[in-house]
């Protein structure tokens, strides 16, 4: 596609470090990169000390089960995110419990969470889906019911509350670093944790449950979840400019809402909260065919692509339950072209084409 939707900025010290991991002869797990990655970044979220591994959503299955969640519990998800965060719980043995989304920002409904507590639920996996903020009535709900929050933030690196990251206040916050996340190592996660002596357990256990003392001695199940030197070396050069990445998709996002705002409808974003604006996406209008709309606008070269689909409607997770909000999000939505490195004649481009699509959805159902 001339215009893709997603597109890494790669135009740092990526190249440099990397080629520099590479001549160091340290290009798997072990090295000056790693250590140098997992500082800056939690840096930049404002925790105590970070943890990468090889991809997001082993940085799930590591945080579930460092919290000891297996057969017999029960988790709830919203229904209407990546298929990573409900995955991963199956993954452990326990039980996705579903809950529904909020129609302003299409995040987990508070009261929906509510309604789906059982003496079974051991956590609850808020999902700041496409850098927009969680409602914190989550985490004070998780709090009175001896629930513990496992904070997916694999699309909001950058969003905030009131000033404070995102995860910051959970018991565990996952990270993704995929090409197409706000930065990039290729591949990668990276998890936070409140507790020290959590942090240090998944230090652990991503590295095969072998002791931090003592090499090759693994006292504990482990895997090998951990990153590459070189991957960390992308990020390293990736976190040098977040905030440069960060200020343009801000202003992305800011012209397209004011392109589309009048038409159609974005997340909204609580009092307070900073959004990462990871992916600019957005709901067509009611009765609107999507794939004719993302048809015509690749046959402008304006790629597209559809929103989640519900968990509760995949093959191994179905059920009939009813998630009124979440499945007119799921129908509805649209996500954009939103690279940092796209001009902002781009965003007016796209804004068009999109408008004139819909548009000429209208035109058919009048006729």
């Amino acid at each position: 596609m001339r215009i893709p939707v997603y597109t890494p900025d790669l135009t740092g010290n990526e190249v440099a470090y990397a080629e520099d991991a590479i001549r160091s002869g340290w290009i798997s797990s072990i090295g000056q990169y790693v250590e140098r990655f997992e500082r800056g970044l939690a840096e930049v979220i404002g925790s105590e000390g970070s943890v990468s591994v090889c991809n997001g959503t082993v940085a799930l299955h590591l945080a579930l089960h460092c919290l000891d969640i297996g057969p017999g519990d029960e988790v709830i998800v919203p229904t209407f995110t990546y298929i990573a965060s409900v995955n991963t719980i199956a993954q452990t043995g326990a039980k996705p419990v579903f809950a529904d989304s909020r129609a302003s920002d299409w995040l987990l409904d508070p009261e929906s969470f509510r309604s789906r507590i059982t003496p079974r639920t051991k956590a609850v996996m808020p999902v700041h889906l496409f850098g927009a903020v969680c409602d914190p009535e989550i985490t004070q709900i998780a709090r009175e019911h001896g629930i513990a929050v496992i904070e997916d933030c694999a699309e909001s690196l950058g969003s905030s509350l009131h000033g404070k990251h995102v995860g910051t206040d959970a018991d565990v916050a996952t990270f993704s670093f995929f090409g197409n996340k706000t930065i990039t190592t290729g591949e990668g996660g990276a998890v936070i944790a409140a507790d020290p002596a959590l942090l240090a357990r998944m230090r652990k256990v991503k590295g095969q449950g072998q002791s931090l003392t003592q090499r090759y001695w693994h006292d504990e199940l482990g895997f090998n979840y951990r990153m590459t030197n070189i991957a960390a070396a992308i990020g390293t050069a990736q976190l040098e400019r977040l905030d440069a990445i960060l200020a343009r998709k801000r202003e992305i996002a800011t012209l397209y809402q004011k392109e589309l705002g009048n038409h159609f409808t974005f997340q909204t974003l609580a009092e307070g909260a900073l959004s990462s604006n990871w992916l600019v996406s957005t709901l067509l209008p009611q009765g609107c065919d999507r794939a004719a709309v993302m048809a015509s606008l690749a046959e402008k070269g304006i790629d597209s692509r559809p929103v989640f689909f519900c968990a509760h409607h995949m093959p191994m997770y179905r059920s009939d339950e009813s998630f009124p909000i979440a499945e007119d999000i799921s129908a509805r939505g649209i996500s954009l072209p939103s690279y940092p490195g796209l001009t902002d004649a781009e965003v007016l481009e796209v804004s068009a084409a999109l408008t004139e699509a819909v548009a000429a959805q209208a035109d058919r159902v009048v006729a």
